[in-house]
């Protein structure tokens, strides 16, 4: 499984795969995977080529009250189920990109 941390990483594979007549699934998500995930995952298997994962903790999505710092953030699981379930490419973007 490839990893991309950013935009211009991205594109190149996209990019490429597209080049190749290749369909891409798209999933995002804020890690912490689990079953529902998963599931979204294999349905991309059925309907595209390429599986691309997105794992972004969005520091925007949270309000005054909310805890950003205690949100679960399971990188290395998250990474292993993506490989384990068949994830071509996991995009780790940063906030600032």
């Amino acid at each position: 499984m490839y990893q991309a941390t950013s935009v211009t990483e991205l594109r190149q594979y996209v990019q490429h795969w597209k080049d190749h007549d290749q369909s891409i699934a798209f999933i995002p998500t804020m890690g912490n995977l689990h079953a529902g995930h998963m599931s979204l995952i294999e349905k991309g298997q059925s309907l595209s080529d390429r599986i691309i994962c997105s794992i972004f903790v969005n520091p925007m999505q949270f309000g005054p009250n909310e805890d950003w710092d205690h949100y679960p953030r399971t990188l290395d699981k998250d990474i292993a189920l993506l490989e384990a379930g068949g994830c071509d490419l996991v995009y780790l973007p940063t906030a600032s990109e």
